[in-house]
């Protein structure tokens, strides 16, 4: 039986380059790509990513912060690439909390419905959304710990991280 922590790791570098059941990508409610991490992501998978993204917005509409959607993970080695929104930074009287957790957990929940044994996450909302990295960290382990405990899938969890920071941070908290 493995612990929650034990299902947790932490890493550096770029989430484009792993070879998991699937990547999250911090999109924005529009899922037509933008800047860093989404930004990557679009480009390292191709256009059959943006392909699915608009067939998701005819059907669905846009993409809500705190909520999550799954296409293919195009010519990425992921399988799957889970887009979720995660909040802009308002000062955190905003339901941001709430919010960030959310995309944590609905992302969790997409991938293990998918079939997905491993999930990795970029550091969601604090690049240029600018939520706090300490506080958004927190919230990420804390969803994905409690998540983790109530769930079989997905068996590992990765947090990537690209900048010295969010390695810090997440690795003292995991």
């Amino acid at each position: 039986m493995y612990t929650t922590l034990s299902r947790i790791f932490v890493i550096q570098g770029d989430i484009t380059k792993l070879e998991v059941d699937a990547i999250v990508n911090a999109a924005n409610s529009s899922l037509m790509g933008g800047g860093g991490v989404d930004g990557a992501i679009h480009r390292a998978g191709g256009p059959q990513i943006l392909a699915e993204c608009r067939e998701i917005v005819v059907r669905k509409g846009r993409c809500e912060p705190g909520n999550a959607v799954i296409t293919s993970g195009g010519n990425l080695p992921a399988k799957f690439v889970v887009h979720t929104v995660g909040p802009i930074w308002h000062g955190g009287n905003n339901n941001e909390p709430q919010l960030l957790q959310n995309a944590y957990l609905n992302s969790l929940k997409l991938a293990a419905e998918n079939g997905a044994q491993t999930i990795a996450f970029p550091n969601i909302s604090t690049g240029v959304y600018g939520y706090p990295k300490e506080q958004a960290a927190r919230i990420a382990v804390g969803a994905v710990t409690g998540f983790l405990a109530v769930n079989q899938l997905p068996k590992q969890v990765y947090f990537v991280c690209f900048d010295d920071e969010n390695y810090e941070l997440y690795r003292q908290l995991v």
